[in-house]
């Protein structure tokens, strides 16, 4: 990953975010992209690995774990963070559209044209909604993935031993997880920050609407 092309993508978004938006950027970064990059990816590295049940029937473990484990976390997070922080890059885009659009209008008129956008990164007219509706989007993934992951992983924890009665197995077999208790923090964890991170959302779209 290029660090330094990522800071100054988030330095870019921090100009064009309120008090509430530099918060919840900050929360992203560090609390969840550090947090799955440096640990969690390790943590649920050896999952399928270290997947035991106690029948040697081929077939049994992959089948039983493929049905305790239908989405990964890991991918899960994955996915949810590039969704979560694509609506910043679409106001960035928003403002460099403001921009090149002054841009060709000085180029056509001189210097003395009238501005379209007095200030560009100002959140007004169709940059507002843009902005508006990002933040809702961003809530919106969040709370989606919080509902699948609970779908998923009732209560959104892991049982330290799951018992498996499907086909090919021949009875009801017990099969143990790697590290559940270790797993089962990450994943608290990852839940009470995606919270925090929804809520943070609301109160920007709140006070946006309240300053408008």
């Amino acid at each position: 990953m290029n660090w330094g092309a990522f800071e100054g993508l988030l330095r870019a978004v921090n100009v064009y975010s309120t008090a509430f938006g530099r918060i919840w950027l900050s929360l992203v970064f560090i609390f969840r992209l550090l947090v799955y990059v440096v640990a969690a990816e390790k943590v649920w590295s050896d999952d399928h690995k270290d997947f035991d049940c106690n029948t040697r029937q081929p077939g049994c473990t992959n089948v039983c774990f493929d049905h305790f484990f239908p989405v990964s976390h890991i991918r899960l997070w994955a996915l949810q963070l590039i969704l979560v922080t694509c609506p910043s890059l679409l106001v960035l885009m928003h403002v460099a559209y403001r921009e090149a659009k002054e841009e060709r209008l000085r180029e056509i008129k001189g210097d003395n044209y009238r501005h379209i956008y007095p200030n560009p990164g100002k959140k007004r007219g169709g940059l507002w909604w843009t902005y508006l509706l990002s933040l809702i989007f961003k809530a919106s993934v969040d709370v989606v993935f919080l509902y699948i992951f609970f779908r998923f992983y009732r209560n959104y924890t892991l049982p330290r031993v799951v018992k498996c009665e499907l086909p090919p197995c021949p009875n009801v077999v017990d099969c143990f997880i790697s590290r559940p208790t270790e797993k089962n923090i990450f994943t608290l964890f990852m839940v009470v920050t995606t919270c925090i991170c929804v809520v943070l959302n609301l109160i920007e779209a709140t006070y946006l609407i309240g300053k408008r």
